[in-house]
């Protein structure tokens, strides 16, 4: 729990902003597929000037430098809006810590200041949970590297300015030491994007794919060092997963805010459905893993905070019961609401459909539960 005036403070003035500023722009965003860009200028500064933006970033580069479980707090609020209008607030990679002074300079600053914006490409067609498979290329030069390669179901790239890519730099060396990461300009004449997918869920909020062909990038724009591509990527995945798993809390809350007074007012054969004792069952049931999942989450976060070698496993518990949870909540709660929860002018439709991608992003519930159960039968 929020144990500061100060942190109370700055939950509550990110509630107030998604609650004011962004939910009223839901349906909208979900049906033109899109947030446009003027509107989503305004609203970053907006975030910015509350202080807020790249609010997951530690002091050392010049974001605010909040604990784990503050940012569980905060991503959780803004997990009550929608996938692209939750992006306002300005979530950056966290492998930007490990750049260096200049490129602080020349990077982070103007991120920090929503005049740019960075995306991070790590998957591509035959590699995403399994990084040994990951066939972007990028060879030694004179003054640099030159990356070959392709990557796809990146977030946001279309909106972009840089673009930091994951890439084998000794294809034959153990995956520890095998890839490494690259700053990629997005108006390098070796940046080419090449699709815009449409999907299922978080319409407004882009993937897509792109190529790198025959891409020069100047050494400045090696992020950490080469061969380091495996430490960087690990360092910042558990976080990520609580920030997912953070997310899932706030969309499974807003279908509870959404079912509850629906319970109570909905009126079948002469009783609210809220008087139903199968109905009670199906709250009762998403109300003990919604609580679960939050327990289970906050203290991820605080071993997280606390440098406790626990905290892997157990991001990996969060990210995996909270996604899970999430999907069973989204159900419950369209059957309750009927018919009208499968059309689409109630916001149910909307989180359901969105709710699916989170089993996989961030390593797929098959794969925590291989890390879970590893480290079990290990001990």
């Amino acid at each position: 729990m929020t144990d500061t005036v100060e942190a109370r403070l700055l939950l509550e003035t990110v509630e107030r902003f998604v609650r004011e500023k962004l939910k009223p722009l839901e349906s909208e965003v979900d049906q033109a597929d899109g947030l446009d860009t003027p509107r989503r200028q305004v609203l970053e500064q907006e975030v910015r000037a509350l202080g807020l933006y790249g609010y997951n970033l530690p002091a050392s580069i010049g974001g605010p430098g909040l604990s784990l479980h503050m940012l569980s707090e905060l991503d959780e609020a803004i997990g009550h809006t929608s996938m692209p209008l939750g992006e306002v607030f300005g979530h950056l990679p966290g492998s930007l810590r490990f750049c260096t002074a200049e490129q602080q300079s020349w990077l982070v600053d103007p991120l920090l200041q929503a005049r740019t914006h960075i995306a991070y490409a790590l998957t591509e067609p035959g590699a995403g949970s399994d990084l040994s498979a990951v066939s972007t290329r990028a060879v030694r030069v004179a003054g640099g590297w030159q990356l070959n390669g392709y990557k796809h179901f990146i977030s946001n790239v279309e909106h972009s300015d840089h673009v930091i890519v994951l890439a084998a730099t000794d294809p034959a060396a153990p995956l520890k030491s095998k890839l490494s990461t690259f700053i990629v300009d997005k108006s390098n004449p070796g940046f080419v994007m090449q699709r815009k997918f449409r999907k299922m869920g978080w319409h407004g909020y882009p993937l897509s794919a792109f190529s790198l062909d025959d891409c020069f990038v100047p050494d400045s724009h090696v992020l950490g060092e080469p061969g380091q591509g495996f430490q960087i990527m690990m360092a910042t995945i558990n976080n990520d997963r609580i920030y997912v798993a953070s997310k899932c809390l706030g969309m499974a809350q807003s279908l509870m805010d959404l079912v509850l007074p629906h319970a109570r007012q909905r009126i079948a054969f002469g009783k609210p459905l809220a008087e139903q004792p199968t109905i009670q069952f199906a709250l009762a049931d998403c109300d003990v893993e919604l609580h679960a999942a939050r327990l289970i989450t906050r203290n991820a976060a605080a071993l997280g905070d606390a440098g406790d070698p626990a905290f892997r496993i157990a991001a990996s518990r969060a990210k995996l019961y909270a996604s899970e949870m999430l999907g069973r909540v989204a159900d419950r709660v369209l059957q309750i609401f009927g018919g009208a929860g499968y059309m689409c002018d109630l916001p149910v439709e909307r989180i359901y459909r969105d709710a699916r991608a989170f089993r996989i992003g961030e390593g797929t519930s098959e794969m925590q539960r291989l890390q879970i159960a590893r480290h079990l039968l290990a001990g």
